[in-house]
């Protein structure tokens, strides 16, 4: 098991950590890691790994990460690099722009789920743009009324925060999911909730194993773009970090 430091701290971008195995298809699993593994629509992070050993100094870029077994964090090295030895003791460093871009997008998302009262059939997340797939037969009567409304949300800087429920807790519960296609993490008995604004002043809490920035403000201000039809039943609702 690799103990997710970015649950806890995802403004770490730089960590410690000892390799603790290869795996059979030439990922490396640390003890600890800073780098979030691909899931629930947020990509996998990128970076490097550091080290000394008797063979001098090392660079190793990390060009993914995802989920292993058994509650791993799998790092991809860069093709035909040395690796660190299993014991190895490391430096983990993030890409550190990319990865405050899936935040700033990532809980600009759940805030857009807050303007869209609507079940979520899907989502994608990147550094510059994201979008979320809606139950919604008919396209927003008014797209500039959602983006005024998005950014207005944005801009009154509400704290974002997290608490953790039991599994229990959720099923007795089923409205805290929004998003139909990807179900809460699970396997500990305990479940994150990711909630902006106060406990007196809820604007939206939902289960997420994602990273996201502390306020709103850090967002930035937002644009809609286009609005794609894609079923009967549903439509895709991109936004765009604007500046």
């Amino acid at each position: 098991m690799t103990d997710q430091l970015f649950l806890t701290n995802a403004y770490a971008q730089q960590a410690p950590a000892q390799i603790t195995e290869h795996t059979s298809d030439g990922g490396l699993v640390l003890n600890q890691s800073v780098f979030y593994a691909t899931g629930g629509g947020q990509p996998g992070d990128i970076g490097s790994l550091s080290w000394s050993d008797g063979a001098g100094d090392h660079h190793l870029p990390i060009t993914n990460t995802v989920k292993g077994e058994a509650s791993r964090i799998v790092l991809i090295p860069a093709d035909s690099q040395p690796l660190p030895a299993v014991g190895q003791e490391v430096v983990q460093t993030l890409d550190w722009e990319r990865r405050f871009g899936h935040m700033r997008v990532h809980t600009a998302l759940h805030l857009l789920s807050v303007v869209i009262p609507l079940p979520v059939s899907g989502g994608s997340i990147g550094s510059e743009k994201g979008r979320l797939d809606f139950n919604m037969p008919e396209a927003p009567e008014d797209k500039q009324a959602l983006e005024d409304a998005l950014n207005a949300l944005i801009a009154r800087d509400l704290e974002v925060s997290e608490r953790w429920i039991t599994e229990d807790e959720l099923d007795a519960n089923p409205e805290l999911v929004k998003t139909m296609s990807v179900a809460p993490p699970r396997g500990n008995g305990r479940i994150r909730l990711v909630r902006i604004g106060s406990a007196e002043e809820q604007i939206d809490l939902q289960p997420c194993g994602g990273t996201h920035v502390r306020s709103t403000a850090e967002i930035g201000a937002i644009r809609l773009g286009k609005v794609e039809k894609k079923g009967k039943q549903n439509r895709r609702v991109y936004l765009h970090l604007d500046g």
